[in-house]
């Protein structure tokens, strides 16, 4: 059943389509619409023929949404849910796999151009990007092993760099709203005809709805690419990102009705979150270089050497966490193209991928913020490779076929040097895994796409779910797999101005990792059996009204996000409950995500964006479940071009429209049912942004 607002929007929009299609312009006058593009399955090409379920976020569509937080704009996407339980703390999901996820991102394998964010050990520090740095986003749904490894949650890709934007400029934003949010950020490029510097820097503080939620970050990018001959580049990339926040922690449901901006309360037997000064700091360097060699007109090879390093520190309620991480690695693959020919058209890729991150964690006790008295220290050394091919051919330019494999090898050496000492690493392999994918899409007519896909996902335990807060080295934990079966269809009409994409999956996990709290409030995994998770995902977009000069509504542009999920535990029983066919935990059976984008004359802009949620279970004995929610937002702008080159924006945000009480992030199968992490109320902002 579709909700109020969505009902309305819709309606509305029909109503002005029918209204502008029964009067006959003056002139043509519209703006041409750029084809979408993704290069995610190593290759440019139209996203109507890709046969995947692919998701792209522009430009302009990330910088309509809010530029403090990834929150908002990965929440448009079907299939994805990104939480943010306090101010830095990202969670995402892709189809249901923030099941193993208390905070961060794992089971999602994420590239940053094309160097891997994601470590070795699985772990992915999405919360040091500033998103206001990023050009484009690019998500593949579904298990995709066959060509980025180990992963059965999906594949996100952000590109610092947008290719429309070649020339020289130099632009800077600043933004100030409710609760201390301060953001600044600035940039400047500069572009030769062979040569492209950007480089992108910014700085963020926000106090924070909730008590100790306060969150600062330093953030500085790097994106240099060389043209040195022909079509061969040479690129650097680098980050250095400063980040620092407060955890306020979960409340429980009458804490969280009296008071949401509570932090934790202290009990008899533990101290609060404000007492023991919880948060996290990570500070994350990260470099790379990525050479596209050109043979000739039909061979060329793609090479990428990379590294980084990570400091990350956890006072919390029960110890004090520190992190020391350095990855490094490459990847690499050829590609050879045949000659084009109207009745086919193939390429084969053949490829390499090599990581290896080396930990060193230690846990203190935590006495008021400060480390105390030694508990545990351990070394892990984890080391991921595959090795991969793919062939991909267009027949008579309808029938897209493509068919895919890697081969997996993953394993981790451990060793404590407290309070055991040891000399000498323990050794835990995991087979070698084989990861396919057969994909086929068919152009039934130039606006009408249907495609289909089955591949295999395989995701090993990351390195926080082998050594978790409980300190025990968890050699028994074993990967989850499963298969995935897909279909779908895009549906145009000829300039692109409307876009409809559907897909229909079915994804059986077997070996399925979840995590369970011990009484003490840490934490291990286990593997539960196995998951049922049938969904539906369904986009929508329409320019109503086309962008023109003339009239007075200067463009309309509706969207439509629905996601539509029945994931279910199919065999999953400890020693006294028993969850199999109870709904999984921490995802909600359906989302809308409703938006209206107006232009108007004079410059001026409204963005409007409702985001309806359904009811989610809390823990896996599905009795405690989080409320529905309606959040709504708005943005109206006003843009300006002073002489030829001068750009000038300012803005005016409200969040939470509607001043609705809802959590955003909550604590699964929480001890002391502290479930509850309250997301702030009705909430405003102001900024401005230029470029020259």
């Amino acid at each position: 059943m579709l909700k109020p607002f969505t009902i309305i929007t819709f309606a509305l929009a029909a109503a002005i389509s029918a209204n502008a299609q029964n009067k006959k312009p003056a002139k043509k006058d519209t703006t041409e619409l750029k084809t979408v593009i993704v290069k995610g399955y190593l290759s440019d090409q139209p996203v109507i023929s890709v046969p995947a379920s692919v998701s792209v976020l522009g430009a302009a569509q990330l910088r309509i949404q809010p530029d403090n937080s990834f929150v908002n704009a990965l929440n448009t996407v079907p299939g994805i849910r990104t939480e943010e339980r306090s101010p830095g703390s990202y969670r995402l999901s892709i189809r249901g796999s923030l099941l193993r996820s208390p905070f961060g991102v794992r089971d999602v394998k994420i590239y940053f151009d094309d160097i891997p964010l994601t470590d070795a050990g699985g772990n992915s520090y999405l919360n040091a990007i500033d998103i206001a740095s990023i050009q484009k986003v690019e998500i593949l749904k579904g298990p995709d092993g066959s060509l980025f490894g180990a992963n059965s949650g999906g594949v996100v890709i952000l590109s610092p760099l947008n290719r429309y934007k070649d020339s020289t400029y130099i632009s800077a934003g600043i933004n100030d709203g409710s609760y201390g949010l301060f953001h600044e950020k600035a940039a400047v490029q500069l572009k030769t005809t062979n040569y492209l510097l950007n480089i992108n820097q910014s700085f963020q503080t926000y106090h924070g709805y909730r008590q100790n939620s306060d969150t600062h970050r330093n953030y500085l990018q790097l994106a240099d690419s060389w043209n040195y001959s022909g079509k061969n580049t040479l690129k650097a990339l680098g980050i250095y990102s400063d980040l620092a926040y407060e955890t306020p922690g979960g409340l429980t449901l009458a804490q969280y009705n009296t008071d949401p901006t509570l932090a934790r309360q202290p009990t008899p037997t533990l101290p609060g979150a404000i007492q023991q000064h919880i948060g996290i700091t990570t500070k994350m360097y990260l470099g790379g270089l990525t050479n596209e060699y050109h043979f000739n007109d039909h061979i060329r090879n793609v090479l990428a050497v990379f590294g980084n390093h990570v400091d990350f520190a956890n006072p919390f309620i029960t110890n004090y966490e520190q992190r020391k991480e350095n990855t490094y690695g490459f990847r690499t693959y050829f590609e050879l193209t045949g000659d084009k020919k109207p009745s086919l058209d193939w390429k084969v890729d053949l490829g390499f991928e090599w990581q290896q991150t080396n930990s060193h964690i230690a846990n203190y006790g935590n006495k008021k913020g400060v480390k105390d008295t030694t508990q545990t220290i351990d070394d892990i050394h984890t080391n991921q490779h595959f090795v991969f091919v793919r062939y991909a051919a267009d027949v008579y330019k309808r029938l897209h076929v493509e068919a895919a494999v890697s081969l997996n090898d993953y394993g981790y050496d451990f060793k404590n040097l407290y309070p055991l000492n040891q000399n000498n690493f323990t050794n835990r392999n995991f087979s070698a895994q084989l990861m396919p994918r057969l994909a086929l899409s068919y152009q039934v007519s130039n606006d009408f796409v249907w495609r289909a896909t089955i591949s295999r996902g395989y995701s090993t335990p990351t390195t926080a779910e082998v050594r978790p807060t409980d300190n025990i080295v968890n050699t028994s934990l074993q990967a989850q797999y499963g298969w995935n079966y897909e279909t779908g269809f895009r549906l145009r009409n000829h300039d692109e101005s409307l876009m409809l994409d559907l897909s229909i999956f079915y994804y059986r996990i077997t070996n399925a990792i979840v995590r369970r709290l011990n009484a003490d409030e840490t934490e291990h995994y286990i593997n539960a059996g196995g998951t049922n998770q049938p969904g539906t995902e369904l986009s929508f977009y329409y320019w109503i009204i086309k962008q023109n000069k003339n009239s007075f509504i200067r463009g309309l542009l509706f969207n439509e996000s629905y996601t539509f999920n029945q994931f279910k535990f199919r065999s999953y029983a400890n020693a006294t409950n028993n969850y199999s066919g109870n709904n999984l935990t921490g995802v909600p059976d359906f989302v809308y995500v409703t938006s209206l984008q107006i232009k108007f004359p004079q410059y001026l802009s409204l963005f409007i964006q409702h985001n309806y949620t359904s009811s989610m279970p809390l823990n896996d004995a599905n009795t405690v479940r989080a409320g529905h929610y309606n959040v709504l937002q708005a943005r109206v702008s006003y843009q300006q071009t002073i002489g030829r080159k001068t750009h000038f924006e300012i803005f005016a945000a409200a969040d939470n429209l509607l001043n609705q009480k809802y959590s955003l992030g909550n604590d699964l199968n929480a001890v002391g049912n502290r479930y509850y992490n309250a997301a702030p109320l009705r909430n405003y902002s102001v900024g401005m942004n230029f470029m020259y």
